[in-house]
C-alpha cells in the first residue's frame, strides 16, 4: 500500500543511501587527488580527466582483493604483505596484480597467476619449480579477502585451496623505494612457523581480519593432495631470477 509513511521510509532509506555513496566518492576523490602530488598541474588534471573519462575494462574487471604474504623464493627470511587485485580469467586460470596495499597511492609490486590443480598437473617439470601450492595459505588463515562475508568467503577459498600459483615481485618494497632490479620470483608458505607473526599481526591490524579466527573458520575444508614438484624451496633448493649479457639478435628470425 502507497502510504505517507511508506513514501516517507523510502526517501530516508534512498537519502541515506545518497549520502553513504556521497561520503564514499568524495573519500574516493580525495585520495586520487593525493595521487601524483608533486607533479605539474597539467598532468594532475589529465590524471583526473582520464579517471573520469576513460573505460579501463582490465582494471574494472579485477573483481577480487586478496590479501596475503609472499616470501622470495631463496629466502624465507624476506616476508612481505601482498594486496592482489583478480580476474577469474578462465574456469582454470586467475591473473592478479598485486600491490603493496589496498590505497589510492599503492605501489605496484607484482603479477600472479592461479592455475587449477589438473592444469597444473599437465605442466613440465621445469615450468613446475615455478609454482607454489595454497592449500596452507588458505587452511592457515593467512589468504583472506578482506570485506567479503564469511560464508561467500569461505566458499570461494573452498576452491582455492587446491590451487597452485606463480608470482614474480616486480618491486623489492622490502628493501628499497625504487623499483630496482630483475622480477622476482616469490613463493607461498607450507606449515606452521614460516610465516612471521608480526607481519601478520600487523596486516590484521592495518586491514581488519583476524587470520586466527578466519583459520577456526575454515578446519572442514579438506586439504589437499600436494603435487612434490610444487614448491620448490622445500627441497633445500630454489630458482631464482637473475640478469646475464646475451647476444642480441640484429637479424629478424624467420621462424
Amino acid at each position: 500500500m502507497d502510504t505517507p509513511q511508506l513514501k516517507s521510509l523510502g526517501l530516508g532509506i534512498a537519502a541515506r543511501t545518497a549520502v553513504t555513496l556521497g561520503a564514499t566518492l568524495g573519500r574516493q576523490l580525495a585520495a586520487k587527488a593525493e595521487v601524483g602530488r608533486g607533479h605539474p598541474l597539467k598532468h594532475r588534471l589529465l590524471d583526473l580527466a582520464s579517471g573520469a573519462l576513460q573505460t579501463k575494462y582490465p582494471v574494472e574487471a579485477m573483481s577480487t582483493y586478496l590479501n596475503g604474504l609472499h616470501m622470495y623464493a631463496d629466502d624465507m627470511g624476506r616476508q612481505v604483505e601482498a594486496a592482489h587485485f583478480c580476474i577469474h580469467l578462465r574456469h582454470d586460470l586467475h591473473q592478479c596484480v598485486i600491490f603493496d596495499r589496498n590505497a589510492a597511492d599503492a605501489r605496484l609490486i607484482g603479477i600472479e597467476y592461479i592455475i587449477s590443480e589438473e592444469r597444473f598437473r599437465s605442466l613440465p617439470a621445469a615450468e613446475k619449480k615455478l609454482w607454489h601450492s595454497h592449500h596452507y595459505e588458505v587452511k592457515s588463515g593467512i589468504l583472506t579477502a578482506p570485506g567479503v562475508p564469511e560464508i561467500a568467503e569461505h566458499s570461494y577459498f573452498e576452491d582455492l585451496v587446491s590451487t597452485y600459483g606463480k608470482t614474480f615481485h616486480t618491486w623489492q618494497y622490502d628493501r628499497e623505494d625504487f623499483p630496482y632490479g630483475v622480477p622476482q620470483l616469490m613463493m607461498g608458505f607450507t606449515a606452521d612457523g614460516q610465516a612471521n607473526e608480526d607481519i601478520i599481526e600487523a596486516r590484521d591490524a592495518r586491514v581488519g581480519v583476524s587470520t586466527r579466527t578466519k583459520r577456526a573458520g575454515r578446519e572442514d575444508i579438506a586439504t589437499p593432495h600436494v603435487d612434490p614438484e610444487a614448491n620448490r624451496w622445500e627441497s633445500g633448493w630454489s630458482v631464482q631470477t637473475t640478469t646475464e649479457d646475451v647476444p642480441f639478435r640484429s637479424v629478424p628470425r624467420s621462424d
